[in-house]
């Protein structure tokens, strides 16, 4: 990955955080590896627990940031989100996965949009 994709998707990750922060979110961790996966951002707000996949882009031309976020990657969240769960010494009663899309225009800035509950354990 070059050094220009590694430090926007970083950068989208800090606005991710600040945006979660902004609302009331705890930020237990950022960028935790747990069963081989890495987790973006891992929240806690009145006792819900948040995996927070973060994906950044600079244009459409792909499709829209949360489009990356397919089956396969949902299934390896979900998987690292049970381990970390696991070694956790808090039980959390209430699980969330959201994804959070960056995009960044050159004129317009940064624009995020957050999905809560983009996908669940069962997909």
């Amino acid at each position: 990955m070059s050094h220009a994709r590694r430090a926007l998707g970083a950068e989208a990750e800090t606005r991710a955080a600040a945006h979660l922060a902004g609302r009331g979110y705890r930020i237990l961790e950022r960028n935790v590896r747990a069963d081989g996966v890495e987790i973006d951002l891992v929240a806690e707000r009145a006792g819900l627990v948040v995996f927070v996949e973060v994906k950044a882009r600079r244009s459409r031309a792909h499709g829209p940031p949360e489009a990356a976020v397919d089956a396969r990657k949902q299934a390896r969240i979900v998987r690292g989100a049970a381990a970390w769960l696991r070694a956790s010494p808090r039980r959390y009663r209430h699980v969330r996965f959201d994804v959070i899309g960056c995009e960044l225009d050159r004129d317009a800035g940064w624009h995020l949009t957050h999905w809560e509950g983009a996908f669940d354990a069962g997909n």
